[in-house]
């Protein structure tokens, strides 16, 4: 898969601002966000699986803590 990814300004901007406030580099932070799109497909589209056990902090987890999440 390529590891060149190209965002709009108005997200890249958004990711930029959290990659400073958490200190974590923004590929964490895209890894992280695909990790949790990924686990929220499984449980919508594939509920019998149950998804992959998540023990680290969720990217939303992440944002409430830095104080630029909802």
């Amino acid at each position: 898969m390529p590891h060149l990814l190209r965002f709009p300004r108005e997200l890249e901007a958004r990711l930029d601002v959290i990659a400073e406030a958490t200190g974590l580099g923004k590929t964490e932070l895209i890894t992280r966000c695909v990790e949790g799109g990924i686990l929220a497909l499984e449980h919508q589209l594939l509920p019998e699986s149950g998804g992959a056990p998540r023990t680290e902090r969720s990217i939303d987890q992440i944002l409430r803590e830095s104080g630029l999440g909802a």
